[in-house]
């Protein structure tokens, strides 16, 4: 080796790692604030992510669902401490210029890492899930038109998701025309993908579920519940949102599995639920400030 390429050979593999090294994603400029309780709101939750422009909003989210969105993964799938899921906080950032919407999982990361101390470590377990698939019987879903009116409601570029709740029923506000609500034993979809379809579904039920249709459209489609599985999915989609219920109301819905009402529910529209066990990744909180640090 000549004296030449001793010499280089150091200096360019010290620029290729310097090289190598993105510089961090992060908000302008935010805020964190603890929401506003149950009790305070009038037994009304109310939840939602406002995407426009360079302006961020995040209401009373908790932190397992903030570290979701961060890491891309869904909220059942992170463990922690019991307040991580319970204790609700909202968010507004700016976003630096000539930043994305799609860098904001990055930027969520530095902003938790650096307010609340979040430490994580990833871990595979083998979880009890239900496998959406398609039933025995006929289809029975209506598929959305992939240019309705509905794709135009909201400008390019922005994000409106919504979601309210109350012992009358829940009701979520995808964007774009998407929706879904669980009201008076009824639950109603409106321009779901399966997979979308799915991952809301988790939070009615007692484990996570797997989209395995292999359906790729988006539906409008209805199913009748009976008054005690309707009941059981709206106890579970309350302790997911952060809410203390009375302790006989979270011993019911601890003990009463809505799987098996659920797939004979689904079956009216040719699809059900088939309990399985599957590898998943799991995110495990191993530190986390209860308090955010100061804005």
């Amino acid at each position: 080796m000549s004296l030449a390429v001793r010499i280089t050979l150091p200096i360019l593999l010290a620029s290729s790692s310097f090289a190598q090294a993105p510089p961090r994603l992060e908000f302008e400029v935010a805020s964190i604030r603890p929401s506003g309780s149950y009790a305070d709101s009038g037994g009304k939750v109310s939840l939602g992510v406002h995407i426009d422009g360079a302006q961020v909003r995040f209401n009373s989210l908790s932190l397992r669902e903030y570290l979701a969105r961060a890491y891309r993964t869904k909220a059942p799938m992170i463990s922690g401490p019991d307040w991580t899921a319970s204790e609700t906080f909202d968010i507004s950032a700016t976003l630096p210029a000539g930043s994305t919407p799609a860098q904001i999982p990055e930027m969520l990361q530095a902003l938790l890492a650096d307010r609340f101390h979040v430490k994580l470590h990833n871990e595979k377990k083998e979880f009890p899930v239900y496998a959406l698939l398609l039933g025995k019987g006929t289809l029975k879903l209506k598929e959305s038109p992939p240019d309705s009116d509905a794709d135009q409601d909201e400008p390019q570029g922005t994000t409106n998701v919504a979601a309210a709740g109350s012992q009358a029923g829940v009701g979520v506000n995808l964007g774009h025309g998407s929706s879904y609500s669980l009201v008076n034993n009824r639950f109603e979809a409106k321009k779901l993908t399966m997979a979308v379809f799915a991952a809301n579904l988790e939070r009615f039920a007692d484990r996570p579920i797997i989209d395995m249709t292999g359906l790729t459209g988006k539906y409008n489609f209805a199913v009748d519940l009976t008054p005690e599985d309707a009941r059981a999915m709206m106890m579970r989609a309350a302790i997911q949102a952060g809410v203390t219920l009375p302790p006989e109301a979270m011993r019911l819905a601890a003990e009463n599995s809505s799987g098996a009402g659920l797939s004979d529910a689904l079956q009216q529209v040719g699809l059900r639920l088939e309990p399985r066990k599957a590898p998943l990744d799991v995110l495990v909180i191993d530190e986390a400030l209860k308090t955010p640090t100061a804005n």
